[in-house]
């Protein structure tokens, strides 16, 4: 399976979780009058659920071991030189983060009165110099985003979804 469908992968599993720990807290207990006796057929057991959780949660512990094993392996061609994937995705987070930054700064004006007229706040940067910056950071963002999709689309890793996809 390749690396992107495992990651979709992963976030099902997560929700399969989810899922059953809210089974399990759904069958635990039942709520009976006084005279009532307890029911001794279910449709699921506590037992079964937590046996079916287990399995769950060793399939994404080995899942996730892939996906970070084809996360440092798998190359990224950016603008900085090739990069482990992991490192790429990091760099495109400390992009857009970047580029938020140089948004704000762009959009404050070069001079602002504060408290009237009696206090001049001054920008000590060119607004719009700041925007041009900000629109290339994303660019270069964009671009690696894109990268990091391709290659997690070629990147294959050695696991059975059969059960789950």
């Amino acid at each position: 399976m390749n690396l992107a469908d495992a990651l979709t992968l992963k976030q099902l599993l997560h929700e399969q979780i989810d899922t059953l720990t809210e089974e399990i807290e759904h069958v635990a207990f039942i709520s009976l009058q006084a005279n009532e006796s307890i029911p001794t057929i279910q449709s699921r057991s506590l037992q079964d659920i937590e046996m079916e959780l287990e399995h769950i949660r060793l399939d994404l512990r080995q899942l996730d071991r892939l996906i970070q094993e084809a996360n440092v392996q798998a190359v990224v061609e950016t603008h900085d030189g090739p990069l482990p994937l992991v490192e790429a995705i990091e760099l495109a987070v400390q992009l857009r983060v970047q580029a938020r930054l140089y948004e704000k700064l762009s959009l404050r004006p070069k001079k602002e009165y504060v408290h009237g007229v009696s206090v001049i706040k001054h920008a000590l940067y060119d607004p719009e110099l700041y925007r041009l910056k900000a629109r290339d950071i994303k660019k270069r963002a964009i671009r690696i985003e894109s990268a990091i999709q391709a290659v997690r689309y070629q990147t294959n890793i050695d696991f059975d979804a059969s059960r789950y996809m």
